[in-house]
């Protein structure tokens, strides 16, 4: 991992941005000089692939939960190898007509699935509201810097009970612009790691319309039911997408 002795404030932020290509994802000023949160350490700030042996792929579970428009699963393939003694990445993000290009990564560190799930969400935003991508981008990089509860969770990884680190952010809730975006205000983003996991990220969840706590996927396997015909104007918008690890090969201790 590149060194954080010069400059720390500005020039771990600047890291920050820049870990996995961040800076496209999140991308405005990273220069304030304030101290990186917690929640940004822990999802842009850690080696998360340091513990995998290349080449592996992983894979997880996407789903899409919605009463607003048809809803739908798909996988997401995260291919680790290595290319010259360095660690490199292939993200396959979603098939079809839901598939999210993200380019490969060389001297990948962090987990590539927070940049496609991030962009994918962004993407969303931008085409059910016509909102700015940039402005999306920055509210959840602010409520990461500023707001985000950071707490501890055992989950349970193929049969086992392991400790997880659990990030929740809000990023339209104190919005000034919230009249925009007026249905998204509740709007809630759960980033679920635990270093007990292959590439430290278990599950990624935005949850539109369930105000309960934090729960895993498989917690909500009877929540709201699959896509069904538009809500009507009395019935609150449901709109959950997750993502979850679900295996890797070859399998590793």
């Amino acid at each position: 991992m590149m060194s954080l002795r010069m400059h720390p404030p500005a020039r771990q932020r600047a890291r920050l941005a820049g870990a996995l290509g961040m800076l496209a994802l999140l991308g405005f000023c990273v220069a304030e000089a304030q101290e990186i949160s917690s929640a940004e350490t822990l999802l842009f700030e850690t080696d998360h692939l340091a513990r995998l042996k290349a080449p592996a792929t992983l894979v997880y579970d996407f789903r899409k939960v919605s009463n607003v428009e048809p809803g739908f699963t798909d996988k997401v393939r995260l291919e680790l190898a290595r290319v010259n003694g360095k660690p490199s990445a292939i993200l396959h993000f979603l098939s079809g007509e839901h598939k999210q290009e993200i380019p490969a990564l060389e001297e990948a560190h962090g987990n590539p699935v927070l940049l496609g799930f991030l962009e994918r969400d962004i993407a969303e935003m931008k085409r059910l509201t016509g909102g700015s991508s940039n402005y999306f981008r920055k509210r959840i990089r602010m409520a990461l810097a500023q707001d985000a509860q950071v707490s501890i969770q055992s989950i349970r990884y193929h049969g086992k009970a392991v400790q997880a680190q659990v990030v929740r952010i809000q990023p339209y809730l104190h919005d000034p612009m919230h009249e925009h975006f007026e249905n998204y205000l509740r709007k809630t983003y759960t980033f679920i790691l635990s270093e007990q996991v292959p590439g430290s990220v278990y599950e990624l969840r935005t949850s539109l319309g369930n105000r309960g706590g934090v729960r895993t996927a498989a917690a909500a396997a009877a929540g709201p039911p699959a896509a069904s015909p538009a809500a009507s104007s009395t019935t609150p918008a449901v709109i959950d997408e997750t993502l979850t690890l679900i295996s890797i090969t070859p399998r590793q201790p």
